[in-house]
């Protein structure tokens, strides 16, 4: 394709255009091709464009002013640093005023600057203050996830946090270390990869920890030291307590084997509401049927 080109088009899906063929018989004259760019027309970072994807994405996630107010309002919810009180709209005020560039600009706040802001109580500034105090202590697990890393959610950074134990050891790991990872193939070990390898990222990671945020290192045991290496799990059914998908990264951080079909292997069938089919291959079969309060127990046992 070339820029100026007209295209045929056709609905994808319920909304999304696709660009079915080009017309080239319309062509008037030379027409440039188009490159999608190789870094940030922003910020400079590295771009990526994972194979069979049609995006192209910025890698320089706490950096990037295009990103920026995004990627705060992700490092501020409530399943990474659970900064209370540091709502959408407030972001939006923190940006637009340039009062935060990065999420580390955001523990360097003080009271006189928010009381400034519109609807900003000395109160609310106060309170707002006292959450990101609180919210400097956190979890390995929970800093991995709130750098908003491409392609790596929570069970992701469960994960990684399980398998390095260690900020340091995740940041200095090769494609190869990372694929080693539980459920991590190429695709996100390049995007974990590419993340820490920008300047501007490991810039801020650095603000981060001098502005005090914090956590505890995990011990990395070996495979064969973790109390439920070995066995093989089928999780199967809503659980109440927690998604699949940490339930499966927290039986994986002790050792198991979590695969999605049952068979005369599987050791353990986890069944939560409404299971399906796969329950009943589990009687079938002879395996054991764990219910919810059971593998709560289990976990909870065995990662003591």
């Amino acid at each position: 394709m070339r820029v100026g080109d007209t295209v045929i088009i056709r609905r994808a899906g319920d909304v999304i255009p696709q660009v079915v063929s080009v017309v080239k018989s319309k062509r008037k004259g030379k027409l440039r091709k188009y490159h999608l760019p190789k870094t940030c027309p922003v910020c400079g970072s590295q771009t990526v464009r994972h194979e069979g994807e049609a995006v192209t994405y910025c890698t320089g996630g706490l950096y990037c002013a295009a990103q920026r107010k995004q990627a705060l309002k992700h490092f501020a919810s409530r399943r990474a640093l659970d900064i209370e009180g540091l709502g959408d709209k407030l972001v939006d005020q923190l940006v637009d005023e340039s009062y935060v560039h990065d999420p580390a600009d955001l523990f360097a706040l003080d009271k006189e600057q928010l009381v400034q802001l519109e609807r900003m109580a000395e109160k609310s500034a106060q309170n707002l203050i006292d959450a990101l105090d609180k919210s400097r202590s956190t979890t390995l697990e929970r800093f991995i996830y709130a750098l908003g890393i491409h392609d790596v959610g929570e069970a992701t950074a469960r994960s990684l946090a399980n398998h390095f134990g260690s900020l340091d050891a995740l940041m200095k790991a090769d494609k190869e270390a990372l694929m080693a990872v539980p459920d991590i193939g190429p695709i996100v070990a390049e995007s974990i990869l590419t993340f820490f390898k920008q300047k501007h990222n490991q810039e801020v990671i650095d603000k981060l920890i001098q502005a005090g945020v914090s956590w505890e290192d995990i011990e990395v045991k070996p495979a064969e030291e973790l109390p439920l290496n070995g066995k093989t799990f089928v999780l199967t059914g809503a659980l109440e307590s927690m998604s699949r998908d940490e339930a499966k990264a927290a039986l994986q951080a002790l050792g198991a084997k979590v695969t999605g079909s049952v068979s005369r292997k599987t050791d353990y069938v986890v069944v939560g509401a409404d299971p399906g089919s796969k329950a009943d291959k589990a009687e079938q079969l002879g395996v054991e049927i764990l219910d919810e309060e059971a593998l709560m127990k289990l976990i909870k046992i065995d990662a003591s």
